[in-house]
């Protein structure tokens, strides 16, 4: 019998969500590491980023997300994942 191996998926584009004065504030990324604009276009990997994932620094974060996600059709898509948990 032949084993399946399933590999890690590949990094991805993402933003990386933080509470700033109370507000979220969500920049985004390329799955390179490098800060993107408004056009997303990477310039290190010359080439346009697509962010679907949302990294939050902490719980708190995490948990308003996931409120985002659940209540609001334009977060409806996206993933998240705890910072410490990558």
């Amino acid at each position: 019998m032949t084993k399946i191996v399933e590999k890690n998926s590949p990094p991805s584009d993402y933003y990386e969500a933080v509470l700033e004065k109370g507000s979220l504030v969500m920049k985004p990324y390329c799955a390179c590491g490098n800060a993107l604009n408004e056009d997303y276009f990477c310039e290190k990997c010359h080439r346009k980023c697509h962010c679907n994932q949302i990294i939050c620094n902490d719980e708190e974060v995490l948990e308003l997300v996931k409120n985002y996600i659940r209540k609001s059709s334009q977060f409806s898509a996206f993933k998240v994942k705890l910072a410490r948990d990558i």
